[in-house]
């Protein structure tokens, strides 16, 4: 397995990784024009065929509610950030 931009890329042991990089570059290109990205693309051979399987990236998203406000952190000022880290996380008891 290697790493191309950011993505896992498994490919068959006969095929070198310039050619299995060709072949990613390539799917990555396509999902990122369509405004997606990819978690991990595997690569396979079917005779003389290629065949390129592509996972995306999960796109849910973390979102946090601070003094009446639902938003991701990385939108948060730095006050929001400052009441964020001055939380206190507290146990479930069961009874």
């Amino acid at each position: 397995m290697m790493l191309v931009e950011g993505v896992y890329v498994e490919h068959p042991a006969e095929m070198t990784s310039e050619e299995a990089m060709f072949y990613a570059e390539e799917e990555i290109g396509l999902w990122r024009e369509k405004g997606k990205y990819l978690d991990r693309v595997q690569i396979e051979t079917d005779g003389s065929y290629v065949v390129v399987k592509a996972r995306e990236k999960s796109p849910i998203k973390r979102i946090r509610r601070i003094t009446g406000y639902l938003s991701e952190v990385s939108n948060f000022n730095d006050a929001k950030r400052a009441e964020l880290a001055d939380r206190t996380m507290h146990e479930l008891r069961t009874l």
